[in-house]
């Protein structure tokens, strides 16, 4: 595009009002345009030149001392090449959508059925701290063999980096331990009901310790996740203390590894898979030693041949795909992450939990109340709002 302008000296200023600047349909051919107002010093016919599609978009004055005064004119060329454009972006947003959409349904599924294995584990093999620590070991096992062969890029990493992420791994490793420990107990869509309920301890803790305030929506908010996990609850017909305290402890965790995280990640260069790989293993190095001096090898031996005298070979699989399964959730959801915003992201989480309450209700037949199932519709629905309210 070529465009010049030539000035006079008349009266120093754009009158914006001037009919080229209005104009709006592109200019095809080459032409002169007048614009009597423009003027500086010589040559009396200022001439505005265009060889391609104008639009003037903005003019906007710059003071320079009292006698003088410049002026920026912005032009935008349009006209032969604006449609491709439009329909390059319009593929590659849908694009997007589709993949985020991919993200979403592998996420679901990948949880479902992790849930799914690991409540049959736990049910043949009630050692939490153990299983808690496969899950981890086969983690950062998957992404190692990934780093070595080339399947994923091994990130750049320093002392610096394991610093901060070590309170998070610590948080992840309660929160990761504690939920196992309250599926052990009780039913999956129990605990998950609870663990709805994860945004009240959010509030609470960014406003008491950390000082935070929220709008007045938020704490409302709060009233139907409370009152409902409250009724969820009572309701519950194999309700159990452990399994409770254990949900409860695992949302106080997860809230501390999310305010760790956004603390001490802020400015590194760390993929969401790759981030979530580097938080398995310090965590799983960090769960290790407690896991053996809580259960210890001998219970693990002694329930290991009691689950497969009972279940048969089946029982290694379980084992096997509840590990695969918890840590391929996990990543998955941490590279949506990277794709979607944080509002997407809390209403695809809000949804995964009906999914994974809905599914383990059907798979193993647990008895279910309407007043309890009221109550986890309640929650739900305060942590969707939740969600809502604090974007």
């Amino acid at each position: 595009m070529i465009c010049t302008v030539k000035q006079s000296a008349m009266a120093p200023m754009i009158n914006g009002s001037d009919t080229i600047f209005r104009r709006q349909s592109p200019l095809t051919i080459q032409r002169s345009l007048f614009l009597p107002s423009l003027t500086v010093q010589k040559n009396p016919k200022p001439v505005l030149s265009v060889s391609k599609p104008l639009l003037v978009s903005s003019i906007e004055s710059i003071a320079v001392s009292k006698p003088q005064r410049k002026y920026l004119i912005t032009c935008k060329a349009y006209g032969d090449r604006l449609q491709p454009i439009k329909a390059e972006e319009t593929k590659s947003e849908t694009a997007r959508r589709v993949k985020i959409g991919i993200y979403f349904a592998t996420w679901w599924a990948l949880n479902v059925v992790f849930n799914i294995y690991n409540k049959k584990v736990l049910n043949a093999f009630p050692f939490p701290w153990l299983t808690s620590t496969l899950s981890l070991a086969c983690g950062s096992l998957i992404m190692l063999v990934s780093w070595a062969i080339r399947i994923a890029e091994a990130p750049k990493t320093d002392f610096e980096f394991w610093k901060t992420l070590f309170p998070v791994a610590v948080a992840h490793t309660i929160g990761h331990v504690a939920a196992t420990v309250s599926m052990s107990k009780v039913a999956v869509s129990f605990t998950h009901i609870i663990k709805s309920g994860e945004p009240a301890f959010s509030v609470l803790v960014s406003r008491f310790i950390l000082g935070d305030t929220f709008p007045a929506g938020v704490y409302m908010s709060l009233i139907p996740i409370i009152g409902g996990c409250a009724l969820a609850a009572v309701t519950e017909l194999n309700f159990n203390m452990i399994g409770f305290m254990g949900a409860m402890i695992s949302n106080l965790a997860f809230v501390f590894r999310n305010i760790f995280s956004k603390k001490g990640m802020k400015g590194k260069s760390v993929s969401g898979m790759n981030y979530y790989a580097c938080l398995s293993m310090l965590s799983l190095l960090i769960l290790t030693p407690f896991a053996i001096v809580v259960e210890g090898p001998q219970m693990w031996t002694a329930g290991w041949q009691t689950a497969v005298s009972q279940i048969g070979p089946h029982f290694i699989w379980w084992v096997a795909a509840q590990s695969v399964f918890y840590h391929l959730y996990n990543q998955v959801s941490y590279m949506s992450l990277d794709e979607i915003s944080p509002l997407t992201f809390s209403i695809g989480n809000t949804m995964k939990r009906i999914s994974v309450i809905v599914s383990s209700i059907i798979i193993f037949h647990t008895p279910v109340r309407p007043v309890n199932a009221l109550g986890a519709a309640i929650a739900i629905l305060g942590t969707f709002l939740y969600s809502q309210a604090t974007q």
